[in-house]
């Protein structure tokens, strides 16, 4: 949870310098938010666009290492992944001086695109297509490990009921509070015996929908590996379906994106049951992180970005009973199943 304070500030100059230097780069610099890294969108004077990433010091070269070979994989199955562009000795790992210790940095491809969360009108069609992107991520990375990723990770779900316990009291609206530790103790009651039985595999872990770009109501991207994961494989289908839930409609478009992810990967039993579960999980744990990362680093807009919206509707969420939500999902599980 230290990330947030050991976020990197390297000026223009400095990255401009290391563009030239490291990737014979040339072009406009555009900071782009992060929680926890620093990072550049590279515009060219031929219009090539790249991300600059650059790292958090307390980010491990182990760990960015297994993000590159990630993203090699991913690139060499999937078409919505960014490129890991090599540096001009053909490194995919470069460094930039800061204070005592030198950061690590990346250039990966820029996809074009507007975020799912700037798509006012989120159609079946569309969410369906965020089911089938995520399913066919999670499928090919059935064949995917590296040790760096099993890891104690703050947003990993089977993390969350000691988020829960360790930051709702941060959360200054009295009644979100309240109905966070509700929700906590409920969880501890209902999921606990479930949890066991849950398949494991490396995973994204944050397909938001800032995370996923649409272009031409589809899904063309799905971007920023930093919370790679060895987890609950199906926690990639909770965290996407958890940020475009709202108060109207919100078990059918749950409903769209588990029928887009059964046409490209499987759900068991157990994975059905927990997954409203789930979904409720993060949404919970991204109000208690949020409120200690405020607290930790009250100028960084982009730490609160998406908490609007779940504040609007975590109330409604969690009345929608978890059965009635297995029950959606095993209808579109039944459906998948005559379908082959």
């Amino acid at each position: 949870m230290d990330l947030v304070s050991q976020s990197p500030n390297i000026d223009l100059s400095t990255v401009a310098w290391l563009l030239r230097h490291s990737y014979g780069i040339e072009g406009t610099l555009n900071p782009l938010p992060s929680e926890r890294d620093q990072n550049f969108l590279v515009v060219t004077e031929n219009a090539d666009k790249f991300v600059l990433k650059i790292a958090n010091r307390n980010e491990t070269r182990s760990f960015i290492e297994a993000q590159n070979d990630a993203l090699i994989y991913l690139t060499s199955q999937l078409s919505f992944c960014p490129r890991l562009i090599p540096t001009r000795l053909g490194a995919g790992i470069t460094e930039i001086p800061s204070g005592k210790d030198n950061l690590l940095v990346r250039l990966v491809s820029y996809i074009e695109g507007e975020p799912l969360a700037k798509i006012t009108s989120q159609d079946p069609e569309l969410l369906e297509d965020l089911g089938r992107k995520i399913g066919m991520f999670d499928r090919v990375m059935e064949g995917f490990d590296r040790q760096a990723f099993d890891r104690d990770f703050h947003w990993d779900l089977s993390n969350g009921l000691r988020v829960l316990s360790d930051h709702v009291g941060l959360i200054t609206d009295n009644e979100l509070r309240r109905l966070i530790e509700g929700f906590g103790e409920s969880f501890a009651t209902n999921c606990a015996a479930v949890e066991k039985d849950l398949r494991r595999s490396v995973i994204h872990g944050d397909a938001n929908d800032y995370n996923v770009i649409v272009r031409d109501n589809r899904i063309v991207g799905l971007i920023d590996f930093g919370d790679m994961v060895h987890s609950y494989t199906v926690g990639d289908l909770a965290i996407g379906i958890a940020y475009v839930v709202t108060q109207r409609e919100s078990l059918s478009k749950a409903r769209a994106v588990v029928g887009g992810y059964l046409k490209e990967h499987s759900l068991d039993e157990a994975e059905l049951r927990v997954l409203w579960d789930l979904i409720l999980m993060r949404l919970c744990m991204s109000v208690c992180l949020s409120a200690y990362q405020q607290s930790m680093r009250p100028d960084n807009d982009y730490l609160s970005i998406s908490q609007q919206s779940i504040r609007e509707n975590l109330r409604h969420l969690m009345e929608i009973n978890p059965d009635l939500a297995a029950e959606q999902f095993q209808l579109s599980l039944s459906k998948s199943r005559r379908a082959r």
